[in-house]
């Protein structure tokens, strides 16, 4: 059997684009490859009926690019751009007793990303390992990635998870697919994500915005660096970096304010009027949504790695860089500190009563923080935790590397196809009982002009346009 490879690069000077671009031919098969220089990338394969076709299938892929400004390279000799995995130590803890926790579930590395839904818990860790877990602790499934997991964030039904290799995967289905791919330049710290619009805090500071089409809308530099912290409302993103909090208008359109914390933001949080930065000068801050005007602080004893709240404020979380949990009152007082049982706490968040933490050793941690718990473990009484196994047959999903071909749409499946529209390619509903004028988020690499797809199910998603869940098939 024959076979063919053709290899190209796009650099760009001053941090723009670095990425490869490989289409091999054998026999009928075309498989392309892509992605990052230096990383393994993605690939997706179509099988044709002669090899002729196969042969002039590559060809128009590799012309697409070259008019983009790929050029044929040497595999190996451009370096991988660095990316910024977050060091973070952690010391034993100081207090007297651990945390009432109810349950946990060690991932088996360190873990920044966590999601919180009504039906289920997500945790990440940096072996790009994502676990799903029932409020009671049994573990349902496992997600793995190619590269470490920096955060999840939801949309609706839709959860995403932002990784070390700059893509952001979406986990809603079975079958995770790239539905983001940051530019080279920008390196993810965190993710925030409201109606489809995806919001990028990054190492020198910059905020930028991409819709659902994964397509820029607008980006703003902060004055401080390191942004660990974005949060978006419906007026309003706040984004948490060396210098302080900055507020900006949702679309973009100015600056609202700027407030000045007591050192470096490294974790963000939100309430209907009030955001909360934890930092490391050992506080949690609270700043008015309105007009960024302190209103209390909170203080730990040592660097704040993460900060929860329950609703309205009514008690404010923190976990420090020594393995300690802090519970104060609205107003600052300290109501307790105690140990998290399993690292500090890189992330947290609060769900109905429960505070929910990983952590450095890779737990997913179940806090119960109910009033009763809450005054039980100022005076000293907290349940005994239970340490969650995984099944040994758990389900483990990963990225599709293929694209399957069909001949035909099954009778549920969907039929979506790639159009041409003022010089992009968008993608539109053929299927009967859709909105034909909607666009489909669809992943940017398979997309080819006059392509048809086959989708398992579009989901109607606020902003007037289609999720897709489920396999993504090409028709042939």
């Amino acid at each position: 059997m024959s076979e063919t490879t053709t290899y190209l690069e796009l650099s760009q000077e001053g941090g723009g684009a670095h990425k490869f671009y490989e289409v091999t031919v054998r026999d009928t098969v075309v498989s392309v490859r892509y992605g990052r220089i230096g990383a393994g990338g993605q690939q997706q394969t179509s099988t044709f009926p002669t090899r002729d076709k196969a042969q002039a299938a590559a060809a128009r892929k590799v012309g697409e690019k070259v008019r983009k400004g790929y050029a044929p390279a040497v595999r190996g000799r451009r370096a991988a751009r660095p990316v910024t995995r977050r060091q973070v130590s952690s010391a034993p803890s100081t207090a007297r007793a651990v945390a009432p926790v109810l349950w946990r579930f060690r991932t088996g590395a360190a873990a920044f990303g966590i999601h919180i839904a009504e039906d289920r818990c997500w945790v990440g860790n940096q072996n790009g390992d994502v676990y799903t877990l029932g409020h009671d602790g049994e573990v349902l499934a496992r997600y793995q990635l190619p590269d470490g997991v920096k955060c999840l964030v939801a949309d609706d039904f839709w959860i995403y998870a932002g990784c070390d290799d700059g893509t952001v995967y979406d986990l809603s289905s079975k079958v995770p697919f790239a539905a983001y791919d940051i530019a080279a330049d920008v390196d993810i710290f965190w993710l925030d994500i409201r109606e489809g619009i995806l919001h990028v805090a990054d190492r020198n500071g910059g905020l930028t915005v991409i819709d659902h089409e994964d397509e820029y809308q607008w980006s703003r530099r902060s004055a401080g660096e390191h942004a660990w912290m974005v949060r978006r409302d419906e007026h309003a993103v706040f984004h948490g970096h060396h210098r302080g909090v900055t507020a900006y208008s949702a679309d973009g359109s100015g600056e609202l304010w700027h407030t000045a914390t007591q050192g470096s933001v490294l974790f963000g949080w939100q309430e209907d009027h009030a955001v909360y930065a934890g930092t490391n000068r050992n506080v949690v801050q609270r700043l008015a949504k309105d007009s960024g005007a302190l209103e209390a602080t909170y203080r730990c004893d040592t660097v704040v790695y993460s900060c929860a709240t329950a609703p309205g404020g009514r008690y404010v979380f923190a976990g420090d860089s020594a393995s300690s949990v802090y519970c104060f009152a609205a107003d600052g007082t300290r109501l307790w500190k105690l140990g998290t049982g399993g690292g500090s706490a890189l992330s947290m968040q609060y769900l109905e009563e429960k505070l929910y933490m990983v952590t450095t050793d890779g737990s997913l941690v179940c806090v119960d923080a109910s009033d009763a718990a809450v005054a039980a473990a100022r005076s000293g009484t907290v349940p005994v935790a239970r340490d969650v196994k995984s099944a040994a047959a758990l389900p483990t999903y990963t990225p599709s590397a293929t694209v399957r071909t069909v001949a035909s749409a099954t009778a549920s499946g969907i039929v979506v196809e790639c159009v041409q529209e003022s010089g992009r390619l968008r993608v539109h509903v053929l299927s009967d009982g859709y909105e034909p004028a909607w666009n489909v988020q669809f992943p940017r690499h398979i997309r080819r002009a006059g392509a048809r797809y086959v989708v398992d199910e579009l989901s109607a998603a606020a902003g007037g346009f289609y999720r897709v869940r489920g396999e993504i098939r090409q028709l042939v």
